[in-house]
């Protein structure tokens, strides 16, 4: 059995319009979802092996804040995450080692609302900091695919995103 955690980076900052993209940070809403939604999963025991996120700041702030809370080893950082659609959000998942039981993935929308609904046929929404974690029964990362997960849990914050 496999377990796919995934997680939409927490609300960010659009105030500089001169910022790139990769750069932006969160913004104070997002700095404050982030360990609220970390500290959510830990009271419900709900903890990954390791994180896997975007190396997008937005995004690593994100992982950060997680992995501290659920006091997790050192984040994973994969370029094939950021700006990433289904297809790609899939490969980086079927490449998983099967040593890694249950693993937390840290993207961007629109992406992690495609990846929720094509794996589960059942939900499609990644509100900023969203988290959702799919049960897939197979015992091989590989053989995850569309339609093949469950949604065991899903939550965000409810501020208004």
């Amino acid at each position: 059995m496999k377990k796919l955690m995934l997680v939409r980076h927490a609300k960010s900052d659009w105030n500089d319009p001169t910022q790139d993209d990769f750069d932006r940070p969160l913004n104070e809403r997002g700095l404050a979802a982030a360990p609220q939604m970390a500290a959510r999963l830990l009271q419900q025991s709900i903890i990954p092996q390791r994180i896997i996120s975007s190396p997008a700041l937005r995004a690593k702030t994100t992982a950060l804040a997680f992995s501290l809370k659920l006091n997790l080893p050192e984040i994973s950082y994969n370029e094939a995450i950021y700006d990433a659609r289904y297809a790609d959000l899939l490969r980086v998942i079927n490449k998983l080692p099967d040593d890694d039981d249950f693993v937390a993935l840290v993207g961007h929308n629109p992406g992690m609302s495609d990846l929720l609904y094509e794996l589960t046929h059942d939900m499609a929404d990644m509100p900023t900091c969203a988290v959702a974690v799919i049960e897939f029964n197979t015992d091989h990362w590989e053989l995850a695919g569309e339609g093949m997960g469950r949604v065991k849990f899903y939550d965000f914050p409810k501020n208004g995103d």
